[in-house]
């Protein structure tokens, strides 16, 4: 297998062929296509003529999906020998360089010299009236007139779409013999697998206009494709793809985990987990995660089918983590993609197997009773399959899997006439993967002015030309009249154009000395494009004008500022996480910071607490932040981290990233704690950064989650508003109620606000002391009013007894009280005893004046208070206090049962306390 790769890429490498890498399998600038699907996708724009590249041959062994949309094989997965959901296509295209002649010549140099197939086992097809592929292929192959085979049907005639590109294709078949059933193409039995289509050459000559006519293209170019799997049957001597080594080991690692052989009925279902397997961890290696629409819902499809026949093979247990290891043995030699993100991929398929195992438990319940209801031999109603898809998640096409196991079918126009109805985001129709389609204007630009030359790397200002001015349709204007808004194109800028996740700058361009401010920049296919904003008073502008352009220098610090501690963040949260984590999409703005990236769950407090202390130790620290351009395998070599989704040329930015000097050796050392792929702006110094502060972790898909941020200015107006925010708070509680101004925007207002508010705040709490403490004098005036009336006189000795419970008062009052008794002349012998509740804490003073002193000791009297309060008491003969608490029971209004010195009334401790104390000084 790896052989034919690298047989097939050498082949065309030694013939001037630029060999191109794999691209991801989702198309960033395709919006009518899911996956991609074919070996040209990637070159789409080339073969429209709307771009150009350094090479005019190019040649790629490319990952293709096809399980959505237009191009769905999935229902025939498993259950035929060539229906893949995930296969390779090895290619060689040609950008109006060869033409028909050289690909013939390429394509039989390679069957018959390079992979050696025997020439009597081939034939090949031409479009019926393409006379020219017909005599080549017997000039180049010799081949006689009954292994050249005209079809005139479109099958082998190729389109694009309704207009543009198209032109003849020459297929080549490999006769399997007549052990296996079939005929060659064109015939009845065509649809046999005896021949099979190996290889499959477009020739791309002409150009269909809206009227159905065709003319011929300026420059003819060549897509061709061959299914590895379909070659490597072909030279292992094989009918069916799955009897290949590129599936005999996926399929033998499912036997093993299910400790069983595949027999004659259950073989499909080993083949579909094979084949999914191999989608599944492409496309989460690749970034889709698994959701309810889109892309990540016809991976939840593919994932959901291979696992409902795991379980038809009686599986019970998470298992395609368990088959991963084989998977990455067969292919991750060629595609490292799979070993980078094993991780991840084990973790996304562990939480779709947990899900799946709810869903079939509560979906086959339904479909289980809905067949019951069904007739023998009839269709299961498309009503009851759309609610098992809209209630229980069951994609329509395992629906069908599972009734086909039951020998029927499902009505499939009541399933689309009940999506029809229900109308949900993204459960009608694929409408293309929403990625901004690149308007040809852009391409048209950089074929006729090249590349933006961006000036931003080395400051905030600079001089251009205007080479192009666009209206909001994208319309070209030769000048802009007075007061309208463009797009304005400039041959050279320090505005950075949106990009990797990095806003647009803002800022002010100078046009024949009138000011125009840019309230966004965007960069499309290498060309930087401002949006500016006229006034009805300012002039016009115009192709050729000079420009003197200046960048917003608070919002460019601000961004930098972000952009680097998101780098920073990245590589905590790998050290923190694991190196599974790896970038999802970011969003760089002036004043906030967002990272999505993998992981399978939620962070915790202290560990986010953590990733943020380590991001901040290292911008205190300091280091310097250096870019340097060099080739991609060198970069990669340094440990550089590329983005997920960007797109990298053969000259890559590097960003190192707190640089510190290690002279611990003879020589310096450089370390870095971040190095990654990046265009973007950065401060020179991590120390710029200030500060980072994480405001928010959450999830934003299966496997994906976003942790939002703020640095520098930013983080101090954050930081600002929650102080304001806490003294407002504090007011609040304090004066009970308040209204407060709207907070300001600037820094320094903020402060002078803060302050303010601290001086409200002591105003209020030294008014409230103030009330408090009148409110107090009241209370200890008005219960001093004790007199001889109050008392009890003892029956044998010459003092009197004063006791009460005293309500709205501490404990802290009851000496203020007593000394204003003991001025009333009346109570010169006397014992006075009173008690406070406050809070549920109990208080009480003892006063012993006078004779009273020959009999009685206050301290003796708050000892014996203080243990039946369940706390403390003691003092002087005249003077003694004691304390406790009241239990919770009659805190919360309860009563308990009287003490036995209470003689055996229901009171409470605070009355049975008093009572004690009378009792004692009256015996």
């Amino acid at each position: 297998m790896t052989d034919i790769r690298k047989i097939f890429l050498d082949y065309f490498k030694n013939t001037g062929h630029r060999v191109v890498p794999s691209s991801s399998l989702v198309p960033h600038d395709d919006p009518t296509l899911m996956f991609v699907n074919s070996g040209m996708v990637q070159f789409k724009n080339i073969f429209l003529g709307l771009e150009k590249r350094d090479y005019q041959t190019a040649t790629t062994a490319q990952k293709c999906v096809r399980a959505g949309g237009k191009h769905n094989d999935l229902d025939n997965v498993g259950y035929t020998a060539r229906h893949h959901s995930f296969f390779e296509m090895l290619g060689n295209f040609s950008f109006g360089d060869y033409f028909k002649e050289q690909a013939i010549h390429h394509a039989w140099q390679v069957v018959s010299q390079e992979l050696k197939l025997p020439r009597d086992k081939l034939c090949v097809t031409v479009y019926h009236d393409d006379e020219s592929a017909y005599n080549l292929w017997k000039k180049i192959a010799g081949l006689p007139d009954d292994k050249i085979i005209r079809i005139a049907t479109n099958d082998n005639f190729w389109q694009m779409g309704d207009t543009g590109p198209c032109g003849p294709c020459s297929e080549i078949f490999y006769d399997h013999g007549d052990k296996i059933f079939g005929g060659p193409p064109g015939s009845k039995d065509q649809d046999g697998d005896r021949f099979v289509e190996i290889w499959n050459l477009v020739f791309m000559q002409y150009e269909m206009q809206a009227a159905g006519k065709r003319i011929d293209l300026p420059r003819p170019s060549i897509d061709t494709g061959m299914g590895l799997e379909r070659i490597t049957a072909v030279l292992e001597g094989v009918a069916n793809n799955y009897d290949t080594s590129l599936f005999t080991p996926l399929i033998a690692a499912v036997e093993a985990a299910l400790r069983q052989k595949p027999t004659e009925k259950t073989i499909a279902s080993f083949r579909v987990i094979a084949d999914h397997l191999r989608a599944m961890a492409f496309l989460v290696a690749d970034g889709v995660a698994p959701s309810n629409e889109g892309r990540g819902y016809v991976l939840r499809r593919i994932m959901r089918r291979a696992m409902r026949h795991a379980h038809m093979l009686g599986n019970d247990r998470p298992l395609f983590g368990r088959l991963l290891p084989s998977l990455i043995d067969v292919m991750g030699g060629h595609y490292n993609e799979l070993s980078k993100e094993q991780k991840n991929i084990n973790q996304v398929f562990l939480r779709e197997e947990e899900q799946f195992e709810e869903l079939l438990a509560r979906g086959m319940g339904l479909l289980n009773k809905e067949i019951e209801k069904i007739p023998a031999g009839k269709d299961l109603p498309g009503a009851v399959a759309f609610q098992l898809y809209d209630t229980f998640g069951f994609p329509l096409d395992l629906t069908i899997d599972i009734m086909r196991g039951d020998g029927r079918g499902v009505e499939v126009a009541g399933f689309d006439k009940a999506m029809a109805e229900q109308k949900k985001r993204g459960k009608e129709s694929w409408a293309g993967s929403g990625d901004n389609k690149q308007a040809p204007i852009w391409f048209a630009l950089k074929e006729k002015h090249g590349e933006t030359k961006f000036l931003g790397y080395d400051g905030l200002s600079g001089d251009g030309a205007v080479i192009a001015l666009l209206d909001n349709e994208l319309q070209s204007m030769a000048q802009l009249p007075a007061g309208d808004d463009c797009w304005l194109v400039l041959d050279q800028t320090p505005f950075y154009g949106e990009a990797g996740g990095q806003k647009g700058d803002r800022g002010t361009l100078d046009i024949n000395g009138v000011q125009y401010q840019v309230k966004d920049t965007k960069k499309y296919q290498g060309i930087i494009v401002h949006h500016i904003t006229a006034t009805e008073n300012r002039g016009a502008v115009k192709i050729g004008d000079k420009v003197s352009a200046r960048v917003d220098e608070a919002w460019r610090n601000g961004v930098r500022a972000n952009h680097s501690a998101t780098h920073l963040l990245h590589e905590a949260l790998r050290q923190e996480l694991g190196s599974h984590v790896a970038q999802k999409g970011s969003l760089v703005a002036n004043d906030h910071l967002r990272f999505d990236f993998s992981h399978h769950e939620a962070i915790d407090a202290a560990r986010l607490a953590q990733i943020e202390s380590a991001v901040n130790d290292r911008v205190a620290r300091g280091g310097r932040v250096i870019t340097k351009t060099m080739d991609k395998p060198t970069a990669e070599q340094l440990g550089a981290i590329a983005l997920f989704g960007e797109k990298y040329g053969d000259a890559v930015r590097v960003v190192f990233m707190g640089a510190a000097t290690d002279k611990s050796a003879n020589n310096e050392r450089q370390h870095f704690y971040s190095i990654e792929l990046c265009g973007g702006t950065h401060v020179a110094d991590v120390a710029e950064i200030e500060h980072l502060m994480i405001e928010r972790e959450e999830s934003v898909a299966s496997g994906v989650r976003r942790v939002t941020a703020i640095t520098g200015k930013a983080m101090v107006h954050k930081k600002l508003e929650i102080e304001i925010n806490a003294w407002q708070a504090k007011i609040k509680a304090a004066n009970k109620a308040s209204v407060f101004p709207p907070v300001p925007t600037e820094i320094i207002e903020k402060q002078a606000m803060i302050k303010t508010l601290q001086q409200q705040y002591d105003a209020v709490m030294a008014n409230n002391k103030k009330l408090a403490k009148e409110l107090a004098d009241k209370k200890i005036a008005a219960a001093s009013n004790l007199s001889l009336a109050d008392g009890e006189k003892h029956p044998s000795h010459d003092f009197i007894y004063v006791g009460k419970k005293i309500d709205g008062v501490t404990g802290r009052d009851l000496k203020p009280i007593i000394d204003n008794i003991k001025k009333n002349p009346d109570l010169a012998n006397s014992v006075i005893a009173l008690l406070a509740v406050d809070d549920g804490k109990v208080a009480v003073a003892i006063a012993v004046n006078g004779t009273a002193r020959q009999a009685i000791s206050a301290g003796d009297i708050a000892t014996m208070a203080g243990k039946m309060l369940g706390g403390s008491g003691g003092g002087r003969p005249d003077f003694a206090m004691a304390g406790g608490s009241l239990p919770s029971t009659e805190r919360a209004g309860g009563s308990l049962p009287a003490t036995e010195m209470a003689g055996g009334s229901n009171i409470t401790v605070a009355d049975d306390t008093m009572a004690a104390i009378k009792k004692l000084v009256l015996a």
